[in-house]
Order: C-alpha cells, then sequence, then structure tokens
C-alpha cells in the first residue's frame, strides 16, 4: 500500500467509526485464525471455523478497501 492510502487509512481509523470497528473486527478474526494456525492439527469443527473466519475477514477486508475507495472519490470529486 503506498503512503497517501496509509495515511488515509490512519485518518480513518481515528475518525470514521466504522472503519474503525471493522479495523477491530479484521485484526480479532486475525489473531483467532493465528491461534488456529499455531495447532498442529485441526478438528473437524476447528478447520470449519477457520474457514468460515477467513471468509468473514475477506468480507471486513472488502468493506474497509470500499470505504477507502469512497473517500479518494470524495477527495478527487472536492478537489475537482
Amino acid at each position: 500500500m503506498n503512503e497517501q492510502s496509509e495515511s488515509l487509512k490512519e485518518l480513518l481509523l481515528q475518525t470514521d467509526e466504522q472503519f474503525h470497528r471493522l479495523a477491530i473486527q479484521h485484526h480479532d478474526l486475525d489473531h483467532r485464525l493465528s491461534q488456529l494456525a499455531a495447532k498442529h492439527y485441526l478438528s473437524e469443527p476447528e478447520h470449519f471455523e477457520e474457514v468460515t473466519l477467513k471468509k468473514q475477514k475477506l468480507q471486513l477486508k472488502d468493506q474497509m478497501e470500499d470505504i477507502l475507495r469512497q473517500r479518494r472519490r470524495d477527495a478527487h470529486d472536492a478537489r475537482g
């Protein structure tokens, strides 16, 4: 991610409640996935949980990217 995108992301983390909430959820899912990845063997329910969490994490990332895109578009429109 480039520096401008990182700056916008940091700004949104501080100023946009929805973006901040999505980022926290994304982080929590990432933490749980790390816990599952540390296991040598996953039970069937754990494997199902892992697959489900990965899908949820991707959905959160997509939602965050949508917000970033919209903010970039709004900033571009305001300049133009």
